[in-house]
């Protein structure tokens, strides 16, 4: 064998370095973050903020809508343009397909908000809840996803998912049923996608049972470390879950995209694991 040329030895040397990242994320999907954790970071310098989760290990970010959480470290994103935001990920290497809108923006004015997401390069928008009541009736739960369903519809003719977190009502009971297992038959699935919250294991939400009751029908997770020994959220790979388990099901889910969501220092802790979960 002809000795090595220094050009050779290189790229040989660069591509052995590179290939535990290429191998590395869980899904064959980018190890993505939502943003709500760092949003004091972001109300004080959002270019800052965007290399700091960059450095962290992150290559995709979820954000959330400077109008719907203006009150909440993001109303500051409204002085740049869409393409300037683009500019900003660019620039911290990250890519944004998703953000998080409250419902109450899209019942304002929804055709103004797709619109900033197309102009985004969003391809998904989320919200947290339906915001329906504490104890709701099913004739409650039916309104909800009407009303829903309609802004999917809305958002598809524009080739936008709507996806639904599972927070607050979605957590809620009917007459001894999960208000959640009723979402699923009275929401389209040509129209509404649900993005999984990990840590409501706490609440008995099972992610991978789940994914696997309703194939298909999801769209991305929001992941955090639970431990079931002291029941508090710790990063990810330091916890009680079964990590393969959930991303295995995740495929028959739908799953499309992924965001750790946790304070900074246990989301920076779960990237090596997850590096490795290949």
């Amino acid at each position: 064998m002809p000795p090595l040329s220094r050009r050779h030895f290189l790229q040989l040397a660069a591509a052995a370095l590179a290939a535990p990242a290429l191998r590395a994320n869980p899904l064959g999907l980018p190890i993505g973050c939502q943003t709500w954790p760092v949003r004091d970071l972001i109300a004080k310098d959002f270019p800052g903020a965007l290399h700091q989760l960059a450095a962290a290990g992150f290559t995709a970010i979820e954000l959330c809508s400077p109008v719907g959480y203006a009150d909440s470290g993001f109303g500051g994103l409204q002085k740049y343009r869409p393409a300037e935001l683009r500019a900003l990920l660019h620039d911290a290497g990250l890519a944004c397909v998703s953000s998080h809108f409250s419902i109450n923006e899209l019942r304002k004015d929804q055709p103004a908000r797709i619109a900033w997401a197309k102009e985004l390069g969003l391809t998904q928008m989320c919200i947290p809840s339906l915001d329906g009541p504490k104890n709701p009736t099913l004739d409650d739960v039916k309104r909800a996803a009407d009303e829903y369903n309609r802004m999917g519809e809305r958002a598809a003719a524009a080739g936008i998912v709507q996806g639904l977190h599972n927070e607050d009502f979605e957590l809620t009971t009917v007459d001894g049923k999960r208000t959640y297992d009723l979402l699923f038959h009275l929401l389209d699935p040509r129209y509404v996608k649900f993005q999984f919250q990990v840590s409501t294991i706490s609440a008995g939400y099972d992610a991978a049972e789940y994914f696997t009751r309703y194939p298909g029908r999801f769209i991305s997770l929001h992941a955090q470390g639970w431990s079931a020994k002291t029941r508090s959220i710790v990063p990810i790979g330091q916890d009680t879950l079964d990590w393969n388990r959930i991303f295995t099901a995740a495929k028959t889910g739908g799953i499309q995209n992924y965001f750790v969501e946790m304070d900074l220092p246990l989301m920076q802790a779960s990237v090596p694991y997850l590096r490795r979960l290949a």
